[in-house]
């Protein structure tokens, strides 16, 4: 079998979760992705938690089918060996600290002079240059600093994503531009340089907002898990305590919802709910209105109406119920991946393709893989105990 990645190799000097997550898609694709990861400790995501039986829940997510080499990168033959490692490499990308690659002499244009095949892609908090460009940057404040928290939340709290989103949207930006960057590489044969910024890449993302906001406008309103501005758009409870996640798109549903669901046909022409403009700003009472259908119905009830209506619905599942999920049973989305803790399960990667299955290999253990690769690069067994050791 052939992956559209094998024979590529991946150098990663990496941390935290926007570097993994891109380079796991990379491993995810076939190629091979060496992970460089200092001596004992490793990359500091592996202490975020416990929670994979013992494991990091961010590192196991982040790290599957990579090769753990661990350097002392404080010893100069350690970073010799590095340099001759990415010498041979097709691709580095790393995420530490702004100017720190410079001042080790793993910068892009001092690497490209000894392999100009070489794609080398930063990522980082705010970008190459400009005035942010070394402030520290974690995922909740690049949330915040790019608008995120303003449209997200209640109108009494914003709030974060629950997830790390602006770190996945910079890994999956860094991802495909990698990807780019070797199509380009097989037109010029050369490699090139990707400057990816997390604020830039959720920058993209918080697109719909900025441009409803376009010239001054006001800002869409923070609305909790309602959509800002379609109505009704949102979580409704049933009689029975429980929610349902529904959501109307036009008018069409609008006119089905009221005579399937809600058995009020003449509400569709309410000159206060009659488009989604005034649905919208008259939430208050079109709420009211059904909670007080809903309240005699339970959820499963509502669901039923819904489908017969044609209305998108949605169980509010809890986190945990996603493993469970029988969609996602049903279409076989769960393989084991292996760990130093023994076998965990793993979500294959989105997109089903005919032509190949992707890699799903271990979660390595910090320099796991130290002595095979220095072997590669010519090290002996004395050195390559020295250069894996602090100090």
């Amino acid at each position: 079998m052939t992956r559209p990645l094998d024979g590529i190799t991946v150098v990663s000097l990496e941390h935290a979760i926007a570097a993994p997550f891109c380079t796991r898609q990379l491993a995810d694709l076939g190629a091979r992705v060496i992970k460089v990861e200092r001596p004992g400790s490793g990359d500091f995501a592996r202490d975020y938690d416990t929670r994979a039986q013992g494991m990091s829940s961010h590192f196991v997510w982040t790290n599957r089918s990579k090769e753990s080499l661990a350097l002392d990168l404080k010893q100069p033959a350690a970073l010799e060996a590095l340099k001759e490692l990415i010498a041979r490499a097709d691709v580095l990308v790393q995420n530490l600290a702004p100017g720190a690659t410079a001042r080790m002499g793993l910068g892009h244009e001092a690497l490209r002079e000894r392999n100009p095949r070489l794609i080398v892609c930063d990522i980082s908090g705010y970008g190459a240059d400009g005035p942010f460009r070394d402030k520290k940057a974690y995922d909740l404040l690049v949330q915040s600093e790019a608008g995120f928290l303003s449209v997200t939340g209640t109108p009494e709290q914003p709030c974060k994503s629950g997830n790390s989103i602006a770190d996945i949207a910079a890994g999956m930006y860094a991802f495909s531009s990698v990807l780019a960057a070797l199509l380009q590489r097989e037109k010029t044969g050369l490699g090139s340089h990707i400057d990816v910024s997390m604020l830039e890449a959720l920058g993209e993302w918080m697109g719909f907002p900025m441009y409803y906001a376009y010239g001054g406008q006001p800002a869409p309103a923070r609305s909790g898990a309602s959509h800002a501005t379609i109505y009704p758009y949102g979580p409704f409870e049933a009689g029975d305590g429980k929610s349902v996640m529904l959501g109307l798109q036009n008018e069409r549903e609008w006119k089905s919802f009221c005579e399937l669901v809600l058995l009020q046909p003449a509400l569709a022409g309410d000159r206060r709910f009659d488009t989604n403009t005034r649905r919208s700003e008259n939430r208050a009472e079109l709420k009211r209105i059904i909670g007080e259908c809903f309240a005699s119905l339970g959820a499963q009830d509502v669901v039923a109406r819904l489908d017969a209506a044609g209305i998108a619905n949605a169980r509010v599942n809890e986190v945990g119920e996603l493993w469970s999920h029988p969609q996602l049973q049903a279409r076989g989305r769960f393989q084991g991946v292996g760990s130093p803790v023994g076998e965990l399960t793993a979500m294959l990667p989105p997109g089903v393709n005919d032509s190949f299955e992707y890699r799903m290999d271990p979660v390595p253990r910090v320099g796991e893989h130290t002595e095979a690769i220095l072997r590669e690069l010519g090290r002996t067994g004395h050195e390559v105990d020295a250069l894996s050791r602090p100090g």
